[in-house]
């Protein structure tokens, strides 16, 4: 999968993950956000975490692993109010 990871409005970063078919400047376009803070490939290990890599030239982006990763295990943890 590819992944980007855009600053909202109030400035959080924000991950967004899709299929690998579809480029990263092409869904940046799609997205209603100005910028774009890290660009690149992710994994799912077998040990549930993410490997991050990468980049993507056209926007000058590069993965930042620990980062990147640290941010999508975020996004992923199980909510207590959630089933």
């Amino acid at each position: 999968m590819k992944y980007l990871i855009v600053e909202d409005f109030s400035g959080q970063a924000v991950p967004f993950i899709f299929p690998r078919r579809v480029d990263h400047v092409d869904m940046f376009e799609q997205l209603p956000y100005g910028k774009v803070l890290s660009a690149g490939y992710v994994e799912l290990q077998p040990d549930g975490t993410f490997d991050c890599y990468g980049g993507n030239a056209e926007l000058q982006l590069k993965a930042d692993p620990q980062k990147d990763s640290a941010l999508l295990k975020e996004a992923f943890r199980k909510r207590p109010d959630h089933h």
